[in-house]
Parts: structure tokens; sequence; C-alpha cells
């Protein structure tokens, strides 16, 4: 596990004064690699870019500018008629969970288990066989559930005046059923993630599957966390998701768009607030003005800032920031908690891809979560499992990690990290990170 962020070398693993240092020696003899991974499901698919013309578009009868399903037949036909004209510029791994577990485990150089269903019938060089190529060799795939249908495409149709249309080939994205749901491994995982798109359509096998999953979790004390995928779909769900998330979901992870559809509130902070009704931890990312991370803590262990404080539709929001986040039920005085950052740098001279910075930032988030799991583990006495803390690190520091990791996804041509995170400048506090 490598751990979130850049820390000083005395800060890197945290223990009690009373911890012996051949017992801490002796913790670390054994190696715990892959002793805490996240679990995710997702509707597998490929991201397919093609250049096209206005013609071909209505050819196929796509409307452009728009977003249809369209028939696997349909798709099949557009992939290898395009193929034959060279117009397919890339082909990328998708899905957001897909995206998030991949990502998590570039940062956390450790495990990590992805479920869903794929195709059978996989030859070099076909989308399936790409979604595996762009997929992290630390993402476990052992537990897909093969089917017959073909792997889900998502076809992007760029036309010289730039504008994109969309054709969307479910295949077998929601074919995974419950028997591919490996109980020993969800009950031993730090963290189970889910979206919203898993839950729209309730006679899909993939809905069933998912509710098993959600089950074994909440039965063995797995945090739940859910992304909430699109807006439109949040609208239309919101009673019945509130109600879910209440019962069954512990963390949250959405843009400003799904917070408003979720909560009623434009403003984000009270958007914040209103969310931490339903869950433990929210994360909201904010496009150009940064993201926001809020959450619950005990009053005994909530921690002021030591940076200016900030008042907006909540009054000295961020006074807390410098505490960790807690479930709501291990609190005995349970207080909410705010912190906000502006993008890393400012953002991005230039923007090559908005696709997948959410996904990136809630990457990150998971990251801290399952390292204060893997130290729990391995320095079970330490201090700082005084109380029994959701995430390693403050909010406040989580958001900057979160911040970063969405910078570097913001500045390539894909929604997947290829690599690590580079060094940070020495002008960036990173005093901190022990917070």
């Amino acid at each position: 596990m490598r751990f979130p962020g850049r820390r000083k070398n005395k800060h890197y693993f945290p223990v009690s004064e009373k911890t012996k240092q051949s017992d801490l020696h002796e913790s670390f003899v054994k190696p715990l690699k892959g002793k805490s991974y996240i679990v995710g499901i997702d509707e597998l698919l490929v991201d397919i870019e093609i250049k096209t013309t206005d013609e071909i578009l209505k050819k196929f009868g796509l409307v452009k500018g728009q977003s249809a399903l369209i028939p696997d037949e349909l798709a099949e036909t557009i992939y290898d008629e395009m193929k034959k004209e060279q117009a397919i510029v890339g082909e990328f791994a998708g899905g957001a969970i897909g995206n998030t577990i991949h990502n998590y485990t570039v940062l956390s150089d450790d495990k990590a288990y992805l479920l869903g269903a794929i195709t059978k019938h996989i030859t070099v060089g076909d989308y399936a066989f790409k979604y595996l190529c762009h997929t992290s060799t630390l993402v476990d795939l052992n537990y897909l559930g093969p089917t017959e249908k073909p792997l889900g495409r998502a076809m992007c149709f760029v036309t010289p005046d730039g504008e994109r249309t969309f054709g969307i080939s479910r295949g077998c994205a929601h074919d995974l059923t419950p028997d591919f749901i490996p109980e020993e491994i969800i009950k031993k995982a730090a963290v189970l993630v889910i979206s919203v798109f898993h839950l729209r359509n309730q006679s899909s096998p993939l809905y069933q599957s998912v509710i098993k999953a959600i089950q074994i979790a909440n039965i063995n004390n797995v945090p739940v966390a859910l992304s909430l995928g699109t807006s439109f779909l949040v609208a239309e769900m919101r009673e019945f998701l509130q109600d879910f998330i209440k019962k069954h979901i512990s963390i949250l992870a959405m843009n400003h768009e799904e917070s408003f559809a979720f909560t009623g509130e434009k403003d984000l902070l009270l958007a914040g607030k209103s969310c931490l009704e339903f869950c433990d931890l929210a994360l909201i990312t904010d496009g150009a003005k940064g993201l926001y991370l809020c959450a619950h803590v005990d009053e005994k262990f909530a921690r002021e800032t030591r940076h200016e404080l900030h008042s907006k539709t909540i009054s000295e929001y961020n006074r807390f920031e410098f505490s960790r986040a807690m479930a709501k039920a291990d609190c005995e005085k349970p207080i909410k908690i705010f912190s906000h950052i502006n993008p890393y740098l400012g953002g991005p001279t230039s923007i090559r891809n908005t696709n997948g910075a959410g996904d990136a930032a809630f990457a990150a988030l998971l990251h801290d979560i399952v390292a204060n799991n893997y130290h729990k583990i391995s320095v079970p006495d330490s201090s700082k499992h005084a109380a029994n803390f959701l995430t390693y690190s403050s909010i406040s520091q989580i958001s900057k990690y979160a911040n970063r990791v969405s910078y570097e996804v913001l500045i390539q041509n894909s929604a997947r990290l290829s690599h690590g995170l580079p060094p940070r400048e020495d002008n960036l506090e990173d005093s901190y990170w022990d917070l």
C-alpha cells in the first residue's frame, strides 16, 4: 500500500509512543500487500472515438449532438465499417467505476477487484481486448461473469465542426448474475464501490447482483460508496435514492449538478450538509471551482484548522477541516465538518479531457480510506486508531490529494491514470499529512 501524498518520514506510520520498535518491525516483516482492497461493480464498457461526417450520422440514424441507445447489431455494423475506413482514432476502457478502480490501483500500487459481465469471445485487437489492455494489472478480473453477448460500447462520433454525438450499445453490461458475486471477497473488503446506473433497472440481473453485494457489505460492516452518475437519472430516482442511501450507503461521490438533483440545493455547502443527513461522507466536485468534502466527526475528536477561517452560506465552515472523518453511528456527539479547495495550481492552462476527473478525485478519497484500513491491520495499537475513523487523513488533506489527482487526469487524453503522481512541488505545503 502506497500511502496517499508525500509525508515526512516521522509521520509515515505514526504510532503511539508505547509501541515498541521491535513490534513495529515485526508487523512489516510479513508482506501485507493485498490485505486491504476495494471491490467495484461496473457495467463494463469500451469508449470508442470515431472521426466521421454528418452523412455517416444520418446513415446510421443518429441525431447530431445527442446521445442514443443503439442495438448491439447496429453497433457491430458501425464498428466494422469504421474499422475498415480507419476512422477509429481511439479505443479506451471506460465505465465510471472501472475508471475509479483502475485509478485507485495506480495511486495505491495495490490490488483491487472489479466485478461485472464480459464477453466470452475476445480476440486480439478487438474492443474487449482493448478494455483488458487499458486496465491496470493490479485490478483482479478473475471474478468477471462470462456471457455470449459483446462487451458494451460507448461510441463517440466527432464531426469536422467538433460536435460530439454518442451511440451507446449496452451489450452484456447488465448481465452480471448474483452467482458471480464472491461473498468472501466482499466480506473482507475495505470498501464496496457501486454506481447509481446499477440501480435504475430493478428487473436486470445486474441490479440483483448489486443488491446481494450491498447486503453482504452491510452485514459485515464494509462501507459502501456510491457514485451518483448523472443528474437526470438522480432527479428521476430521487426519492428512491434518498431512502436507499440512508439504509445502505456510507460514502457519496457526485458533481454539482448531481448534488442539486439529489438535494435540491444549488449552494454546494448546503447540498453537502443535506447529503450528510443520508450518508457519512460526501465528495462534491465543482469543475473549475474545485471540490468540497463533507463529513462527520465526534465532537471530542474535532480538530480546528490552522488555515484562515472562511464563511459562505455556513459560517466558518472550515473550522474543523483538520479532523478525520467518522461514520455518524460511531460518534457520541456527531458534528458536520466541511472543506473546500480551489483547482490545483488554478487548473490546467489547457484541458485536453474532462472525462474522468471526478472519478479520479473519487479514487483518491477511496485510497485514503483503504490506507486507514491497511494501517489499522498493520499497526492496530497506533494512536491513529483511538477512535473508529473512516479516513487516514484529515478531510483538508484528502481534498488536496483528490484535487491533485483530478488535475493529472485533466492534462491527459484519457480518463485513466497511466502512472502515479509526480513529486509535489517544493513550494506546496506538505507538513500536515499526519492530520
